[in-house]
């Protein structure tokens, strides 16, 4: 008897055991978290730490301090749609459209991109961006610089909103927007 109870002990704790989910689970949940505002679901997707590669720019980051880019990214409402993941090569691609209030401004709206997603221990460990073949950068600079501009000489008190990637920075970014569309409006 207590032979049978062990066995059955080890067998019910086998199937309870954590699966480990493919690289394509965790780019679908990854995306899906940002898509349902679910920070954990994005959390449980991450390695202990991730690096984000977008041109020259790398950024390091904890579980915990990808939550402030996470935040900053919900305040502009985006929508994403996981298009296509490709597991051809060494490292999964994922194609993903954006729509956003903030990528409407700056008429690049939906905006589509493609991701290599390198995992450590099964977990999303570096996302680099590839491209995003149609986005118009020369007038996202030009709609930047005029947002910038605008807002230095009208409303300094939110100067620096650009750069700032916290959740206020994101906050004073939208309302950038609105009182740049208002004052253009006005003139």
């Amino acid at each position: 008897m207590k032979h049978l109870l062990l066995l059955s002990f080890l067998i019910l704790s086998m199937g309870c055991a954590e699966k480990t989910s493919t690289p394509t689970e965790q780019i679908t949940a990854y995306y899906g978290g940002f898509q349902n505002s679910d920070y954990s679901q994005v959390k449980s997707t991450l390695s202990d730490s991730l690096i984000s590669i977008a041109g020259d720019y790398r950024m390091a980051y904890s579980r915990e301090t990808f939550y402030e880019k996470f935040k900053w990214d919900s305040v502009f409402r985006p929508e994403y749609t996981l298009v296509s993941i490709d597991n051809k090569g060494q490292h999964p691609i994922a194609t993903v459209t954006m729509r956003s209030p903030k990528l409407e401004f700056l008429h690049n709206n939906p905006m589509t991109c493609r991701y290599t997603f390198h995992f450590k221990k099964g977990k999303i460990a570096e996302i680099k961006n590839l491209d995003c073949p149609r986005a118009n950068w020369e007038l996202w600079g030009k709609k930047v610089d005029a947002l910038v501009g605008w807002i230095a000489m009208n409303h300094p008190e939110l100067d620096g909103f650009i750069n700032d990637l916290t959740m206020q920075g994101a906050v004073n970014y939208m309302k950038a927007i609105t009182l740049y569309r208002n004052g253009k409006n006005d003139t």
